[in-house]
């Protein structure tokens, strides 16, 4: 009984560090809180960064992360949740990618650890202390697990596969043109 409270402390504690931490991040996006730029600053950058259209992407990453880190925080939904913000994380690894892994050279340390984190979590459970135990696991059951974490696999592989052909557009119209 004890490991069982331990562990389920464990996974509130997680939860709330986690979610709490996405839910900032996408706030950032989403509303220009804790120093961010909004979805018009936000949505230009995506752009830039070949997330197109941006302002539509940023909506999007916000709402994977915030809407995604609150619902882990509750508990509540679990598996989609952490779906949620893991595929957008699996966004913001690409754009940092060939940084290299650590946050200090701009890699993709911070977002993987994110996501990582999102998936265990929504792949575990969020245990006793959490919104989806007090509603008898209704949207925390075997088929939300499947179903959460293969839509969100596909559109993050369609979104980076598109965020992929549009920065090598980018980069050949850059290149000089041969006469």
């Amino acid at each position: 009984m004890l490991n069982s409270r331990r562990k389920d402390l464990g996974l509130l504690a997680l939860r709330l560090g986690a979610g709490a931490v996405l839910f900032a991040h996408g706030s950032q996006k989403l509303f220009g809180w804790f120093g961010g730029h909004g979805l018009e600053g936000t949505g230009e950058a995506m752009e830039s960064m070949g997330f197109r259209p941006g302002r539509r992407s940023a909506l999007a990453s916000g709402l994977a992360e915030a809407g995604g880190g609150t619902l882990l925080a509750l508990g509540l939904a679990t598996p989609a949740a952490g779906a949620a913000a893991a595929g957008g994380m699996a966004g913001a690894v690409s754009v940092h990618l060939p940084a290299g892994f650590f946050s200090a050279s701009g890699g993709f340390e911070h977002p993987a650890f994110l996501g990582f984190t999102a998936a265990a979590i929504g792949l575990a459970g969020p245990g006793r202390y959490s919104l989806d135990h007090l509603t008898g696991g209704v949207l925390d059951c075997p088929w939300t697990v499947a179903a959460s974490f293969a839509a969100s696999a596909v559109a993050a592989a369609v979104v980076i596969s598109r965020r992929n052909a549009a920065v090598r557009a980018d980069m050949a119209a850059e290149l000089p043109q041969e006469a």
